[in-house]
């Protein structure tokens, strides 16, 4: 089953790509994997994307797509596979058609504004060793120290309520869109997200299969 999940940051489609590919068995395509990856291993499009990013620009669309289309054709995933983070506009959705790509579902994970707002400004990360943290869902046992390894939390500029909100209307204005594109085409399944992970993964497991 090739699949597309959709829904703005931190919706917890990261979460949900986890669940589903631990159930098919399909690997899990997040875009910023997926560039790093590219860039490490040294492929033509990973050496591409490298020089924009290291001329702090934003890596174009054509040589995103060139990238997906790299990777698809690996053998993980003969079977199916999962898009976390792409398409992000119309034109990449339908450069993913040109090449031929089938989608069989694309699930968007609906949650409002506001808790999203609430979710990413609680969250604090570990730089040191990655944990993560959260100031009313997940505290640590000692404010501010990260539990696993005694190093200090911050919270990621992606994480400031500014940075948040701008997100947000990023996505509204650029990758919502999509919704639309994907009902037309009746391969559209909406989730609503809930407040504990397993009753969203619950309501996500039953969209593969309607």
């Amino acid at each position: 089953m090739n699949l597309i999940l959709l829904g703005a940051p931190g919706a917890g489609k990261g979460t949900q790509a986890e669940k589903i590919c631990e159930k098919l068995g399909i690997p899990a395509i997040s875009t910023g994997n997926m560039l790093r990856e590219a860039m490490a291993n040294g492929t033509e499009m990973g050496l591409k994307a490298k020089s924009f990013i290291d001329a702090g620009k934003l890596v174009p669309d054509e040589v995103v797509i060139g990238i997906i289309r790299e990777r698809l054709q690996a053998d993980d995933c003969k079977n199916g596979f999962i898009l976390d983070g792409f398409p992000r506009t119309i034109p990449q959705a339908e450069a993913l058609d040109q090449m031929g790509v089938r989608i069989d579902r694309v699930i968007d994970i609906e949650v409002p504004d506001e808790k999203i707002a609430a979710r990413l400004s609680g969250r604090r990360v570990c730089l040191k060793c990655g944990a993560t943290y959260h100031t009313e869902y997940k505290q640590p046992k000692t404010e501010g120290v990260c539990d696993v390894c005694g190093d200090k939390l911050v919270q990621r500029k992606d994480d400031m309520p500014e940075t948040v909100l701008d997100r947000l209307k990023t996505y509204h204005e650029q990758t919502e869109p999509l919704k639309d594109y994907y009902a037309k085409k009746g391969n559209l399944r909406v989730v609503e997200g809930q407040e504990a992970v397993a009753d969203t993964t619950a309501l996500t497991m039953k969209a593969l299969e309607d």
